[in-house]
């Protein structure tokens, strides 16, 4: 939506009632929770009932019946014992309520996102993602704890005291329903006006988790090339645009909340007090109806005053239940199997047909891309940034939807295997791993319970990554902080090593994963990776040629076509791009060669 629209009347009704939707589950506890209104509101009513007939019964000089005044007395204070006891029960039964929706809502929002697919985060900024599941559920929670409580009891409420002003006079009663109306419009306008603010404020307070997110991700970037100030400013424009829409919102609660209801019940007040005042003239007045009758119109304003105080919250509370149920609702699914079988990977064979990608539609980031490679083989993909070495990675995990030719593992279509049995039988190393915030044993099996202890050790002998985690205190049990900074980078790419190697995959697929990696720890990890390849398929991406000199089958990539395949020796005797590439890194250029051979 738009920061400058604002909700209609029926999205608004449309996203409360699916807000609601999420009381079905507690219908009991909210009936129960209901009925204790019921009394708290009878109670509350009957007050001045008793102090109405005090007055006009028995407040008469020199007269004191002292039972019936007792009794009066009892009476009143009961009831008041009565409404406090039983509201405090029926305050936190509703807290209770409100909660237990909360919790569910953001389970709900927490599950959806783990099962978008990757093409959304490309699209969603980090930030705007943690404020709907943060910021957007408390105003939601705030909404559920304080308005809904208000609107019910409130509401409740207007509805007993309308009930004894018929009693007590039906002219003036009537005259309030009158009110009605105008209340009704007063409340249609703030709702109308209000929601763009609050649709501003939203947008700004996510756009402000986005920057500070961006900021804290690249605080070294941001320290290294003094970009502190340039950061400052933008997140100050953005913090002033957010200041901006709360302060007009500011000035229309001002004008449309507490004054503009309490300029109508002035109104209503004088109104009621003139129709007593000429009454007198020619009838008896009852004082304790007239005190019944004020206190009531004053009870009666009150929940108004109540209700468009909290229409604020409310408003609040809309704009974000339609952007978290935005999210709720977005179609982006990560690609999963709707094949009935359950196929199962065995061999590791892997073949790209004809494979066409683009990710937004448009431009095509790969192209009529084909070749196989057989267990037990290694074929590497290099090329210069933007050749697609990436995408075909990400297709060959089932991160995104293939739209034009097929990927075929064991001679399956990827779109077959169930996403357990995919990710489980092929391993994955990225070039920048990911380390939890836990201890290194966890970060190797991420809380698999079928792996132990042992086999967490065995895997990191195997990658040779027991020689630097047994120097620890701790060992196994060493405490990594988040994203594993304590650790060098090449420390946590052996961590990430053992974490593939210890689930035993049938393809392993190797994303720039010596690219961070000294020549010592290389040296190491060169030697691991021999054995893991043995019975293995794997993929792997490179932009150091040494790295894959081995390799069964080279793909050289450029703007998303392969150009050249073949060995390493193949590929240097057709002096193509490879060639220039292979001479680049090693210090030459492609003239100072050809002299040399001259």
């Amino acid at each position: 939506m738009d920061v400058n629209q604002h909700m209609t009347g029926k999205e608004q009704r449309t996203v409360l009632k699916r807000l609601l939707s999420y009381t079905v589950p507690y219908k009991k506890q909210f009936i129960l929770t209901f009925f204790l209104l019921l009394i708290v509101t009878v109670a509350d009513i009957l007050g001045p009932i008793i102090v109405k007939v005090f007055i006009d019964d028995y407040l008469t000089p020199r007269y004191m019946p002292t039972n019936p005044l007792l009794l009066l007395g009892i009476a009143y204070l009961g009831l008041h014992i009565i409404k406090v006891v039983i509201q405090y029960f029926q305050l936190l039964r509703f807290q209770e309520l409100a909660l237990n929706i909360i919790q569910k809502l953001r389970i709900d929002v927490f599950s959806k996102v783990h099962k978008l697919g990757l093409k959304y985060f490309d699209q969603t900024p980090t930030g705007s993602i943690v404020s709907r599941i943060t910021n957007d559920t408390e105003s939601i929670k705030d909404m559920f704890v304080e308005v809904i409580v208000s609107f019910i009891q409130n509401g409740v409420m207007l509805v007993g005291i309308f009930i004894a002003m018929f009693i007590l006079n039906v002219k003036l009663a009537a005259f309030c329903l009158v009110l009605l109306p105008a209340l009704y419009v007063l409340m249609k306008t703030y709702r109308k006006v209000s929601s763009v603010f609050y649709q501003q404020m939203r947008e700004k307070l996510s756009q402000l988790n986005a920057s500070l997110n961006e900021s804290l991700q690249g605080m070294a970037i941001v320290q290294v090339f003094r970009q502190e100030d340039r950061m400052k400013k933008e997140f100050a424009k953005i913090n002033e645009e957010h200041y901006e829409a709360g302060l007009k919102n500011i000035k229309l609660d001002g004008l449309l909340l507490r004054p503009a209801v309490d300029v109508i019940y002035i109104v209503s007040l004088m109104i009621v007090l003139s129709y007593f005042g000429i009454s007198s003239f020619g009838n008896v007045v009852e004082i304790g109806v007239l005190y019944a009758f004020i206190n009531y119109l004053d009870r009666f304003f009150e929940p108004i005053n109540q209700l468009m105080m909290r229409l604020s919250l409310f408003q609040q509370a809309i704009v974000s239940a339609s952007r978290v149920f935005a999210l709720l609702d977005d179609k982006t699914y990560a690609p999963s199997s709707s094949h009935t079988e359950t196929n199962k990977v065995t061999e590791g064979e892997i073949r790209f047909e004809n494979v066409t990608f683009s990710y937004d539609g448009k431009r095509d980031v790969l192209k009529n891309i084909s070749f196989t490679a057989k267990p037990g083989e290694t074929v590497a993909l290099v090329g210069h940034t933007g050749s697609g070495k990436s995408s075909i990675i990400n297709l060959l995990m089932h991160f995104y939807h293939l739209e034009k030719g097929n990927i075929l593992l064991d001679g399956v279509p990827i779109r077959d295997y169930t996403n357990d049995e995919l990710r489980s039988k092929v391993g994955l190393v990225l070039q920048d791993p990911f380390l939890f915030a836990n201890d290194i044993k966890h970060n190797i099996a991420l809380h698999n319970q079928r792996i132990t202890i042992d086999q967490v050790k065995e895997a990191a002998k195997f990658v040779q990554a027991d020689s630097f985690i047994e120097r620890f205190e701790d060992q196994y049990d060493e405490k990594v902080v988040e994203r594993g900074a304590t650790l060098s980078s090449g420390q946590r790419q052996l961590v990430a090593f053992a974490r593939t190697i210890v689930r035993d995959p049938k393809v392993l697929v190797l994303d720039e994963a010596t690219a961070n990696i000294d020549t010592e720890t290389e040296e190491a990890i060169q030697l691991a990776l021999e054995r893991m390849r043995k019975g293995r398929t794997t993929i792997a991406i490179a932009h150091r040629l040494s790295t894959i000199q081995n390799a069964d089958l080279i793909l050289v990539l450029h703007k998303g076509e392969t150009v050249e395949r073949g060995t390493h020796q193949e590929l240097l005797s057709l002096k193509g791009l490879y060639y220039k590439m292979y001479l680049l890194q090693n210090g030459l250029s492609y003239e100072e060669n050809n002299q040399e051979g001259a």
